[in-house]
């Protein structure tokens, strides 16, 4: 059996501001409309498909993920970015090999993780 990744779904309360917040401080672009639901994006090589709850799916659905993760060579500016936009940072640590790892808050409650690439 193969099995490959796909895609990230995210639900949201809003999804024009899930899909510029994105865009605006991870560099996503916009791949296809989903009419009548949302978007996907390519989030560096990775789908995102971020809509609202769809009322065709009759399982239990929730907003928001816990996180995704991105490595950056500049974290630094990749911080001050991200609190220029006005994004909170909840916690930096220090990774396994030393480099310096940020949580930063997303919409609906989901977070991304920022790793400093050494």
């Amino acid at each position: 059996m193969t099995i490959s990744f796909q895609h990230v779904h995210i639900k949201t309360r809003d999804v024009a501001k899930t899909v510029q917040y994105y865009i605006d401080n991870f560099g996503a672009t916009k791949k296809a409309e989903m009419v009548g639901r949302g978007w996907q994006l390519d989030l560096h090589g990775t789908q995102l498909n971020i809509t609202g709850i769809i009322t065709e799916q009759n399982h239990e659905q929730h907003y928001g993920i816990e996180h995704m993760a991105m490595v950056t060579e500049d974290y630094p500016g990749t911080l001050a970015k991200l609190r220029e936009n006005g994004v909170a940072v909840l916690e930096e640590l220090k990774g396994d090999k030393g480099n310096r790892v940020a949580f930063v808050a997303a919409t609906d409650g989901a977070q991304m993780e920022v790793i400093e690439k050494i």
